[in-house]
């Protein structure tokens, strides 16, 4: 099982990015994905989830209403639009996958089975 995430960058306040999480070995449509995020000496954060069916999505309270978590089930990839980016979304972002016989929204880490291997985004002031 392999989770490729990209997308990251270096970009300024208010920017955009999507960043992109390609699955391959396992079967994609059986997985809730999610999205958490690591700061440098903080602690690993949830930031968003999409149901296996891609139907339900959950955010953290911080990115609520500025990203978009979406899958395509033809391209077996994860997705997250990050809109109106501040200083304090920098961080190594990961996808993960979680499969649907778990429940559903898992806003911590414990009970994701794959982790990708980061893709890092930083924000300039």
């Amino acid at each position: 099982v392999q989770l490729q995430a990209s997308g990251g960058g270096l970009v300024q306040t208010g920017d955009s990015l999507r960043l992109s999480c390609a699955a391959s070995g396992l079967a994609f449509i059986t997985y809730h994905m999610g999205w958490f995020r690591q700061a440098p000496g903080k602690e690993r954060d949830f930031v968003a989830t999409l149901s296996w069916y891609g139907a339900s999505t959950h955010y953290s309270d911080s990115v609520k209403g500025r990203f978009t978590i979406s899958r395509d089930h033809a391209k077996n990839t994860l997705y997250l639009q990050m809109n109106s980016l501040k200083p304090e979304d920098t961080a190594v972002y990961y996808c993960a996958a979680r499969h649907r016989s778990r429940t559903f929204p898992g806003v911590t880490g414990e009970g994701y089975d794959y982790w990708g291997q980061g893709t890092q985004v930083t924000v300039s002031s």
